[in-house]
This record gives structure tokens, C-alpha cells and sequence, in this order.
């Protein structure tokens, strides 16, 4: 069970690299553990229900039986697709790969980067959690809006370094 659970929670991330091209992951972003309250509750209330069933009526039971399984289900699947969302900085561009049955992958080349706006709503900067938006040329792009990503400040600087290091932005002019 442990390697079907492995492989089940892995978006395998190196599998997507431009190895022989000199690509190396700068940073990978799971989500903040904010993300997962909703589907850990959704299994809590779920347990609850299971647990509640057999003092409930016989005629009523039936229902309490598929409510918990239900939820137990979608609480599951929703940690799943939490954990399987990573937003991944290398040194050439910036992707992000999600989804459980199948996969989808985002790219953009730091070259297309115009803008990062990182959103941080009070309950974010209480805990440590803020939303990437980034605007580029294109008109429809697949890596537009990254959520719950934990610690935002640093990773704004981290790709803002990386581009600059690619050489992408015009030189620092000191003042």
C-alpha cells in the first residue's frame, strides 16, 4: 500500500525537467497547509458520521452510511489534489503541474514573465500564506493564478533572482 500511495501522491516534477539542457529546480512549491483544511474537514465531518451511524434508526442509518462514505471519498481525493498541485521556479521557466487522474502541466519561460502581483488577504498574512498572479504577452495562458503558496515574499525574490540572473532584465544600475 505504501508504494501505491507514493506513486498516487507524487506529480513526479524531475520527469518534466530539460535535463540535458542544464535545467535545475530553484524551488518547489507545495501548498500551504491552509489549502487542506476544507478537505480534512469535509473527512472529519465524514468519521463523524461513520461513527454516528449505528446508534442512529435502521431506516436512517443507510443514509448516514453514504453521507460519511461520500465525504470520507471527497475529504481523500481533496488532500490528493492538494498535495499532487506544485508550482515549481528552475532557472529557465516557471510550471506548475496538478491533478490526480491525469495530469495537467503549465509552463511559462522566464522570458515571459511581465508582471508577478502577490496577493496576500489578511487571513494569508496572519498565517503565512498569500496568491501569485502572473501576467505575461500571451492572451491565454495555463499559469496564471497560483494559490495558498506558503511564504510568498521569498518566493517572489527567488524568481525575481532568477531572472535577473538569466540576464532577462536589463543590469542593475546602482544609484
Amino acid at each position: 500500500m505504501g508504494g501505491f500511495l507514493a506513486w498516487i501522491g507524487d506529480p513526479r516534477i524531475g520527469r518534466h525537467l530539460l535535463r540535458d539542457e542544464g535545467e535545475v529546480v530553484v524551488d518547489e512549491v507545495r501548498h500551504h497547509w491552509v489549502s487542506y483544511l476544507r478537505p480534512g474537514f469535509e473527512g472529519l465531518v465524514g468519521l463523524v458520521l461513520l461513527v454516528v451511524s449505528p446508534f442512529v434508526h435502521v431506516n436512517l442509518a443507510w443514509a448516514f452510511l453514504v453521507a460519511a462514505f461520500v465525504l470520507l471519498l471527497r475529504g481523500a481525493w481533496g488532500v490528493v489534489r492538494e498535495h499532487r498541485d506544485r508550482f515549481v521556479i528552475t532557472n529557465m521557466r516557471v510550471f506548475r503541474v496538478h491533478g490526480v487522474l491525469t495530469q495537467h502541466l503549465a509552463t511559462m519561460p522566464l522570458h515571459r514573465i511581465l508582471d508577478i502581483s502577490v496577493k496576500k488577504p489578511l487571513h494569508g498574512r496572519v498565517l503565512g500564506f498569500g496568491h501569485f498572479v502572473f501576467e505575461s504577452a500571451a492572451q491565454e495562458q495555463g499559469l496564471r493564478d497560483i494559490r495558498y503558496v506558503g511564504r510568498p515574499d521569498e518566493r517572489d525574490l527567488a524568481i525575481q533572482r532568477v531572472v535577473q540572473r538569466s540576464g532577462l532584465r536589463g543590469p542593475r544600475v546602482p544609484n
